[in-house]
């Protein structure tokens, strides 16, 4: 199937005000042989992301989608939008934050394309992050190994390119905890690695919290694999065992030896483990439920709320008809249009523009 765009390149915005607009000019001032487009989400960014990404959609040069959505979702609900609306034979997915240099785009897009990969990850010699993150990272890949049947050492990084083939079978997925990698690794096992650099932040921290982070390793734990509930009825089998081999190690005590101490301490301390065991295997039966139960009701993965695009010179606001595929996942009907626009309007009906709070389109260039 023919393609408009040879590449496009997904960029989730939150509080990225200040370093979208170098990105962006760093990606346009790239020469990508069939085309590249730009999709940016703004994911609910409390600064002025959303003014900043439309001026830059306004402005010539590739051509760029940015999708508003209604409220913050997270890092992969927004990719996941972003997925749904990109149209290239390839898709590359990056942060906003310039620590995964724009130069590098074009390097991995050639890769993926020439060695036929369904999708390439990239890793770093020398990660930038914080330690307390370089330690979450290593923690979250080696949960990753065991849980979601990636291959053994493969780095997960947010910096991947995926083919039209995979991309289009992400995006029919409609749960509200999405969790990119382990829907990847559902569909294909034909995955490649390429070592890119990776630069240090420069300014700002990261919009990744402990409870953010925490929040999407459970999306990992729990969402791609039944092993947390069979590591929670293996752990009531050990401890029922140990309690059989108490009991009748106290059995035996009992019928020989005619003063026992009272060993209260000995008991609570027993009780005390197997209840808090209790207590972990029905909190993990209960996350279960609760996903179940939300995605049974149909929690949102995401919603959007208007699409811009430039046509004919014009930024024109595009807002999906509501239970659209375009306009967010869950939908209510069988549609699969790329939008469904009910009103375009011209830049001057919209609102007046704020500008990037700086320009320095040098940096880009280094």
């Amino acid at each position: 199937m023919k393609r408009p765009f040879a590449l496009s390149v997904v960029v989730p915005v939150y509080n990225g005000a200040s370093s979208v607009g170098e990105l962006v000019a760093a990606l346009r001032a790239l020469d990508i042989p069939g085309g590249l487009e730009i999709v940016l989400v703004n994911d609910g960014s409390p600064d002025n992301s959303f003014e900043v990404c439309r001026e830059l959609a306004a402005r010539p040069g590739a051509p760029i989608t940015l999708v508003d959505l209604s409220r913050n979702y997270g890092e992969h609900n927004a990719v996941m939008a972003g997925l749904a609306h990109a149209r290239g034979d390839y898709t590359i997915t990056m942060d906003d934050d310039l620590q995964n240099p724009p130069e590098e785009v074009r390097r991995l897009f050639e890769y993926t394309r020439d060695n036929g990969h369904d999708v390439v990850y990239t890793h770093y010699a020398t990660k930038q992050h914080a330690a307390w993150r370089n330690i979450g990272s290593r923690f979250t890949n080696w949960c990753a190994d065991r849980l979601i049947e990636k291959p053994r050492g493969l780095y997960l990084s947010s910096f991947r390119c995926i083919s039209a083939f995979l991309r289009e079978r992400l995006v029919s997925y409609d749960g509200p905890y999405p969790y990119v990698d382990g829907l990847i690794f559902q569909i294909t096992e034909n995955v490649g690695r390429l070592q890119v650099l990776h630069l240090p932040r420069i300014e700002g921290r990261s919009n990744y919290t402990l409870r953010r982070l925490f929040r999407l390793w459970l999306s990992m734990f729990l969402n791609f694999s039944v092993l947390p509930l069979r590591a929670a009825s293996i752990s009531g089998m050990v401890l029922s065992g140990v309690g059989l081999l108490g009991f009748v190690a106290v059995l035996i005590e009992a019928l020989v030896k005619n003063d026992l101490p009272t060993g209260w301490a000995s008991v609570m301390s027993a009780v005390a483990l197997l209840a808090g065991v209790q207590l972990m295997i029905l909190g993990v039966m209960g996350e279960y439920l609760g996903r179940m139960f939300l995605t049974a009701n149909r929690k949102p993965q995401y919603m959007v709320r208007c699409i811009y695009v430039r046509e004919g010179g014009a930024l024109v606001a595009q807002e999906p008809a509501a239970g659209s595929a375009a306009a967010g996942r869950p939908y209510a009907g069988s549609d699969r249009e790329h939008v469904s626009p009910v009103d375009a309007r011209s830049p001057s009906a919209l609102p007046a523009v704020a500008p990037p709070r700086r320009d320095t389109p040098g940096r880009a260039a280094e």
